[in-house]
């Protein structure tokens, strides 16, 4: 199995340390808002990845964060703190912002058929081990105190910038990073933040009131649920030149080791061709798209036509597309599931094979999806369905659960009367009304059939 790997730019042949089993972490949500489809891409990417190593024969231990603190509205180290700021909005506890959105997030995930991680660790469980961190960096000489908090020396790491391939000597200060008088240099980036009076997430530290940084935040579970060396990280290409950038720095310099063998990214989603962000009111959320009458698979189709390092722009006649794209492929596989007919072996072992030389290429989705739809153009075969349903096991369709939409017709007023007269007929047990209403409603052109709790119209020769 190949995959691209950030840090050295270039596709790598994949085998896990730990013979078949993977050990990945990968960056969670800041649960202080609705994820919006952008992030949501990310996560569909996560499971792809995912899905792909499970296809290919490995396990998987998996941990995704849930940053409940620390993280501030830039991802350096200036601005408010996310969750303070959703709190002051919204005047709520952070912790009942945390807990509300978590629990959409994870619904998200599960109506767009999302593998939920084994660990989902949040960060405010996790702040002895982010506090013996630091005092570790400390311990190491690369981290020091200022007015404001404890912050990464960048001048102790000549390597940073590996990652991303930024110079630190070609930035301005106040361009990317907080201009702070307290710092070394501008891209010194803060380990734990002094907490002001008002700061309503503070803990008690060796330096006083404070909560921890970001980057920290991750650096620190990774280490305590897969230890110093790690097989892949993943997260969203935002979080290259800054947060997965500082994530080696801290780790490399306490521990002597990049944390994870495989750095791996999703591609930005645009919105009709231009940058999608909440500040920007462009986003949509999944609970949107449905109350749109789109379903959760749609857009999960829709992602799966890009591959993941590929920018993906969104648009509604797109959508539409998948959406069209999706029931007819669903329809197809409906024919092949009622067949009796069997396929060939050989042609079989064609696409087992020339999907898993798509899936093993870099996750070649789109390849992948391409090689199911040659597929189903085949003789129908019953064959060919549990083929379909197996490389299911990737895509995540809900393929297997697929049933087509039944066409609502709109039953007239005065049939509608006549039928309800009927049921209450039935429900005082009086059957020669009953058959006579039944009778009635078939003048009318319509049949009725009956059920426990109500009945059910379906227009006669339609």
């Amino acid at each position: 199995m190949k995959l691209y790997n950030t840090l050295s730019r270039t596709k790598e042949d994949f085998a896990p340390m730990d013979g078949k089993r993977v050990r990945m972490y990968s960056c969670g949500p800041t649960v202080y808002n609705y994820a919006h489809i952008g992030n949501l891409r990310t996560y569909v990417f996560m499971d792809l990845l995912r899905r792909s190593l499970k296809y290919e024969g490995f396990k998987i231990k998996g941990v995704m964060n849930i940053t409940d603190v620390g993280h501030l509205l830039s991802d350096s180290d200036d601005g408010e703190d996310k969750m303070q700021k959703a709190a002051r909005e919204q005047n709520k506890d952070p912790y009942e912002i945390a807990a509300y959105y978590t629990g959409v997030f994870f619904e998200d995930l599960k109506k767009l058929n999302i593998e939920r991680p084994e660990l989902t660790p949040k960060a405010t469980d996790h702040i002895a081990d982010m506090e013996k961190y630091v005092q570790g960096l400390i311990e190491k000489g690369v981290a020091y105190e200022t007015a404001d908090g404890i912050y990464f020396d960048i001048s102790a790491f000549p390597e940073y910038g590996k990652l991303s391939g930024i110079k630190l000597d070609e930035q301005q200060a106040g361009a990317r990073v907080e201009v702070n008088d307290g710092k070394r240099h501008p891209a010194d980036f803060a380990l734990w933040k002094k907490a002001p009076k008002e700061h309503i997430m503070q803990w008690d530290s060796p330096w006083g009131k404070s909560y921890p940084g970001w980057h920290i935040e991750c650096s620190a579970m990774s280490r305590k649920y897969l230890g110093d060396i790690f097989d892949i990280h993943t997260g969203g290409v935002d979080h290259i030149p800054i947060h997965h950038e500082n994530e080696i720095a801290q780790s490399q310099a306490l521990t002597g080791h990049n944390p994870a063998r495989f750095w791996m990214h999703g591609e930005f989603m645009l919105v009709d061709g231009g940058k999608m962000s909440k500040s920007l009111g462009n986003t949509y959320t999944i609970a949107q798209l449905e109350g749109m009458g789109y379903k959760p698979m749609h857009f999960r189709y829709f992602c799966l036509n890009a591959h993941y390092r590929k920018k993906l722009n969104f648009t509604f006649e797109g959508l539409d597309a998948a959406k069209v794209s999706y029931e007819r492929l669903g329809s197809l596989l409906l024919k092949h599931k009622a067949a009796a007919a069997a396929t060939p072996l050989e042609i079989i072992e064609k696409y087992k094979k020339e999907f898993s030389e798509n899936v093993s290429d870099d996750l070649n989705v789109p390849g992948a999806l391409g090689t199911l739809w040659t597929m189903l153009k085949e003789p129908a075969s019953k064959d060919i369905y549990a083929l379909a349903i197996e490389f299911d096991r990737v895509f995540g369709l809900s393929l297997a659960e697929y049933e087509e939409e039944k066409e609502e017709v709109a039953v007239p007023d005065d049939v509608r009367a006549v039928a309800d007269e009927r049921f209450e007929a039935r429900k005082n047990k009086d059957w020669a009304k009953s058959d006579e209403l039944r009778e009635k409603l078939a003048a009318l052109g319509w049949a009725v059939k009956d059920a426990k709790d109500g009945y059910e119209l379906t227009p006669i020769n339609k």
